[in-house]
């Protein structure tokens, strides 16, 4: 057992501006042997379109509504606007990532425990990848409420092991495209975010009161003229939710396998009894919609957030001032709307393949459907003619798709209806620099081209408040150095990094061309460790951040990006909370010149085994950890707090250590409100290799119930 407190000490002063305090240094158990896993196949490519071969995946049912499995391409045929295709491929694919089984009732757990760390999932251990897009563009203040707690139900009982998730709002822009994690804190506090949008299409409820017509002269021309007004406002509301999807869509397609999106909305019209022409702008861009789910192989459901909702007169409704037939208008009116919204919803589902789900006042159990729609598919492909890619007059046309079953029976086909006559190739032209970082940059998933990682701590100080600390490895390797005449070995590199707030908004930007020049000896050295790059944001108000940086490396064109969350506790509310977790083995850092001469942002050269922003250690290393605890309650009696540190070790999702509660020497501090705290452990020698957490746990018995358990955690990776 060893403490290493002035290195320690050294950390934790640079990176969050204090001490530590010295703590006793637990060693863990190693943990078992892992068996090993076995290896899943690559893969295949669920949807392609080429001038060779098109291909389309499709869920065929029963009149029962039971999946299908063994149907055999004879017995099947594809139509491309209407004319039979050869089928050139054929194959049906079971879900193995999807339980066909209802989630079990959890159990009765305490509320105000400290959630267990996420495990970070290997590719073959993916069970589901949802994205949950909630149309706040659309949603009425009433739906918004209802929308909220059913997300948070499915986060509480429905998320299982291995389900990838996404909470995203329409409102919220770029910013609002989150990493698909398993990190429950990051869901909650996307939900925290879903509110009530007063500048969107809709208003306090699924359908606006019925009001007295204007009166004048000119009151028919007024009410008109407000009309037209809405439908444009409404019209272009519609639009922005189908291009909000569209970015969900673009991020999912770099996923293997048949992804899903799930549309809550209040709806939107693609058509007007009264014009059929209003609403060409939707109804464009929600072809450009289908045709990238289907390249992308995502299937969209949907679901009407109204639930079932009376038709007829309401309280709120004012009808003086009309005669029988205008107040017969007006319920006609409002009928129509409520069946115009509605089929914008169903015609995107039925048209990527997905389930409408509407009339339904249980929201969570329509989440529950969807999540069990997905149990199996089949890959249907065929040689498409060459007139379908044939560019003619300019505008490529939309080809529409149909499947036949020809065995007796009566079964229900779900597909995607048709695509545009361009090929995958032709979509992936090679971008400019800027549309690279900035592609990147959005996308909900990292590029690896150059490898990343991120991490992202919060802090707070006394002086300049509260701030995130990020710290970015950037892997040499991934580099393109060249050597000069002088001996110098040069690299260029372009980043862009944006700061999100809670909101989506952007609070701080940046985006630079880096050159470095370097000697040999600095040249190894990097290559061997790395470089690391760090970035200091304020916050001035609590709530959830992300950071996202992309970075490209110049010569080669590779590209590698990465993104990560914090929540930023209000420290004004006097209520316990927890600093970022600094994590680094025992070697000190050596720290080198700026990369840039603006403040807040530089590299850090060194061990990568010692290095916070790798944490990547060998068994038997000690490593060090340091926090601070903010707001401790203080003893009547001592004016001093009385709070209980604890640490767990967490291995795949297991606990594999865990730690003797122990009190807090808070001897010596003279700011009893940040309280900075840490110690060692020693990994075991037979720990195996793999990704694994660590927790710190701090107990404040002097605090109310709800407020007296704070917790944070750190992510590591043992290494041979």
């Amino acid at each position: 057992m060893k403490t290493l407190l002035p290195l320690a000490i050294l950390l934790i002063t640079q990176l969050l501006g204090g001490g530590l305090a010295q703590q006793p240094t637990p060693t863990p158990t190693p943990s078992p042997t892992d068996q090993e896993r076995p290896q899943q196949p690559e893969a295949e490519d669920v949807v392609r379109i080429t001038t060779n071969l098109v291909q389309v995946d499709a869920v065929i049912t029963d009149k029962d509504g039971k999946l299908v499995t063994d149907l055999k391409p004879e017995e099947v045929e594809i139509y491309e606007n209407g004319r039979e295709q050869k089928i050139t491929n054929f194959s049906f694919n079971l879900s193995e990532s999807t339980s066909t089984a209802r989630d079990a009732k959890p159990k009765a757990a305490d509320k105000n425990a400290p959630l267990a760390p996420p495990s970070r999932l290997r590719t073959e251990d993916i069970r589901r990848t949802i994205a949950l897009v909630v149309d706040d563009l659309g949603l009425s203040f009433e739906s918004t409420h209802y929308v909220r707690r059913a997300l948070k139900k499915f986060v509480d009982e429905q998320m299982q092991p291995g389900d990838l998730v996404a909470i995203i709002r329409t409102a919220g822009g770029v910013g609002a495209l989150q990493q698909f994690t398993t990190d429950k804190r990051q869901l909650y506090a996307a939900i925290e975010r879903v509110r009530f949008y007063v500048s969107g299409r809709s208003g306090i409820g699924a359908f606006a009161p019925i009001q007295p017509p204007t009166p004048g002269e000119r009151g028919e021309e007024v009410d008109a003229a407000n009309e037209e007004l809405n439908q444009f406002r409404e019209d272009v509301f519609s639009v922005g939710t189908l291009g909000a999807v569209n970015y969900v869509v673009r991020g999912l397609r770099e996923l293997p396998g048949r992804k899903s999106i799930l549309l809550i909305s209040d709806g939107f019209r693609i058509y007007s009894r009264d014009d059929p022409t209003r609403n060409y702008r939707t109804v464009q861009r929600l072809q450009r919609l289908v045709d990238e789910a289907g390249r992308a192989s995502v299937v969209i459901y949907t679901m009407n957030a109204t639930g079932l909702q009376t038709l007829g007169l309401t309280a709120a409704d004012d009808m003086s001032g009309r005669d029988m037939q205008q107040f017969q208008d007006a319920l006609n009116s409002r009928r129509n709307v409520a069946f115009e919204t509605q089929e914008g919803l169903e015609l995107l589902a039925r048209q990527t393949g997905g389930i409408a789900i509407k009339n339904s006042n249980d929201l969570s159990g329509g989440i529950r459907r969807v999540l069990e729609d997905q149990k199996g598919y089949y890959l249907i492909g065929y040689r498409p003619d060459h007139s379908t890619f044939n560019p003619r007059t300019g505008r490529r046309q939309f080809h529409r798709l149909s499947l036949k079953i020809k065995r007796p029976g009566k079964f229900n086909v779900r597909m995607r209806q048709g695509f545009i006559g361009v090929t995958d190739e032709e979509q992936l032209k090679p971008r400019t620099m800027a549309q690279q970082l900035l592609n990147a940059l959005m996308s909900p998933f990292g590029a690896t081209g150059v490898h990343l990682r991120l991490t992202s701590l919060f802090g707070n100080d006394i002086r300049a408040g509260s701030f995130m600390r990020s710290l970015l490895h950037i892997d040499a390797n991934d580099l393109t150095f060249t050597k000069e005449a002088d001996g110098l070995y040069k690299t260029m590199i372009d980043v862009v990094a944006i700061t999100f707030g809670d909101n989506g908004v952007p609070i701080e930007q940046l985006g630079k061309t880096y050159q470095m020049r370097i000697n040999e000896s600095e040249h190894r050295r990097i290559l061997r460790d790395g470089l690391v790059y760090y970035v200091t944001v304020p916050i001035k108000k609590p709530g959830a951040y992300q950071l996202r940086i992309s970075l490209r490396d110049s010569a080669s064109e590779r590209i590698g990006s990465a993104s990560q969350f914090i929540e930023a506790p209000d420290i004004k509310k006097k209520r316990l909370a927890l600093s970022g977790i600094i994590l680094r083995a025992q070697t000190p850092v050596q720290t080198g010149g700026a990369l840039a001469s603006t403040a807040g942002e530089g590299r850090e050269e060194g061990s990568a085994q010692a290095s916070a922003a790798v944490r990547q250690f060998k068994p038997g290393t000690v490593i060090e950890y340091g926090f601070f605890i903010f707001n401790p309650k203080l003893d009547k009696a001592s004016a001093r707090p009385q709070v209980i540190t604890q640490v767990k070790l967490f291995h795949d999702g297991k606990e594999i250590f865990s730690g003797r509660e122990l009190p807090y020497d808070s001897s010596g501090q003279t700011d009893l409100q940040r309280l900075p705290t840490g110690g060692a452990l020693q990994l075991g020698n037979s720990m195996q290799p793999g990704e694994y957490v660590l927790q710190v746990i701090v107990t404040d018995p002097l605090a109310d119930k709800k407020h007296r358990i704070a917790t944070q955690w750190m992510d590591f990776q043992i290494v041979k």
